[in-house]
């Protein structure tokens, strides 16, 4: 049994520019046209996804780091005995 090929959706039509009665997805991983795979729509589709998939794995990464050292040092500060002052920044109490 072959497969039907999924074409590349884009505005309400496809972007080889067949008939739109044909199966059709928004999805980049299911498209399997080549002419849709080869046009301008599809290929900026795919740069956008894969650009945007990159900023945000940056952005959860460096969001995760830099909270991730100041949760250690506030744990390091509190366990330290006595009234052991914070540094400026961190909260606005002035002793622990």
């Amino acid at each position: 049994m072959a497969t039907a090929t999924i074409h590349y959706k884009t505005a309400g039509h496809l972007a080889c520019g067949r008939d739109s009665h044909l199966a059709s997805s928004t999805e980049l991983a299911r498209v399997k046209c080549r002419a849709c795979r080869s046009t301008e729509a599809f290929k900026t589709a795919r740069k956008e996804a894969r650009n945007s998939a990159r900023r945000a794995a940056r952005k959860a990464k460096a969001t995760h780091n830099s909270l991730d050292w100041r949760t250690a040092w506030r744990e390091q500060l509190a366990a330290l005995p006595g009234s052991n002052r914070l540094p400026r920044g961190f909260g606005r109490q002035p002793f622990v």
